[in-house]
């Protein structure tokens, strides 16, 4: 007995040396607040405390249109489309809850409830009165769930291959990119808490695009490092098990204001039989399909998806008879 509590000892030893020495610290979070704050960063502030990175761009007086991007992600990931846009829109992005420089929720609630805590603190800093709210991903879920629970003020609804649709019995089942497929069990969910290595953040970009050449070393970095901002992965792991109220989807029906649903053709993460879910669910919705383009289209296309962006607000403007 003596001698196999030596070598589980040993073995334990070992591994908590293998451990520390893979273990990947969490980014400064003054640095990153230097290098992906911009001159100025801006915060909105919510009522138990977390802070919300937000930028306001674009036309003061023109149309107004809030971004929310996917999981893992940030305000970044639509700068492409912000510069494109920022001269006819006031164009209004921030980190959601868990991710960029946000950090975690003060509650580590990532339902629904939760994430529109920090949209809610946005759209008070701004004193936005009217606006078009566009998600990808997740963010698109959390888009289409503040609709049909506050649609006031909205209007309209643009999800960019958005989740939480219902989901069809024979439906393609998603290719989760690598990241999503460690945090599925709960020791990846540890491990990803310590252990980040820059080549799986690499590789679940990869999965999520259409062609790997659009992948760069500064793209790569960022999302590396505002993953592990202070509070990021552990809010990831959190997040990966939140309950997503499911039930919502069958309430799509209800949506009722303009709704355009954008999806690139090559999206593996949430396959383009969602986007036609979607379409027939809910009344009156566009669907606009961009070929060749994987999960993250305001990135890999962000000309194309402003140009959709831009045909659809423009009509529904006229039908509405605003100038």
């Amino acid at each position: 007995m003596r001698k196999v509590a030596i070598i589980l000892a040993v073995v334990a030893a070992l591994l908590a040396g293998v451990f520390f020495a893979l273990r990947t610290p969490d980014s400064d979070a003054a640095a990153m607040q230097d290098k992906y704050g911009g001159t100025a960063p801006t915060f909105a502030a919510t009522a138990d405390g977390m802070s919300v990175h937000y930028r306001d761009q674009g036309c003061r007086n023109c149309p107004a249109i809030l971004l929310l991007h996917g999981s893992n992600a940030s305000l970044q990931t639509f700068e492409p489309l912000v510069d494109i846009l920022k001269g006819r829109y006031r164009v209004i992005s921030y980190d959601q809850p868990g991710h960029g420089l946000t950090g975690p929720h003060p509650r580590d609630d990532y339902s629904a409830q939760g994430m529109f805590d920090a949209l809610d603190a946005v759209i008070d800093a701004t004193d936005v009165e009217q606006f078009a709210i566009a998600g990808n991903s997740m963010g698109g879920w959390v888009a289409w769930r503040y609709v049909l629970q506050r649609p006031e003020n909205i209007s309209a609804l643009i999800l960019m291959n958005a989740s939480g649709a219902p989901p069809a019995a024979d439906a393609e089942k998603p290719r989760l990119y690598l990241g999503a497929r460690i945090v599925q069990n709960p020791v990846g969910r540890f491990l990803m808490q310590h252990i980040t290595p820059r080549s799986i953040i690499r590789q679940s970009i990869l999965d999520s695009v259409a062609e790997d050449a659009f992948v760069t070393e500064e793209m790569v970095d960022r999302y590396w490092e505002l993953l592990r901002y202070p509070g990021n992965r552990r809010a990831t792991g959190l997040r990966a098990v939140a309950h997503r109220e499911p039930e919502y989807g069958q309430q799509l029906s209800e949506v009722a204001v303009p709704t355009l649903i954008l999806w690139g053709t090559e999206d593996h993460v949430v396959p383009l039989h969602n986007a036609t879910t979607f379409h027939e669910m809910i009344p009156n919705a566009e669907l606009h399909i961009l070929d060749g383009i994987g999960h993250l289209p305001m990135e890999e296309a962000p000309s194309r998806t402003a140009m959709a962006l831009e045909q659809f607000l423009d009509a529904n403007r006229q039908t509405a008879g605003v100038k």
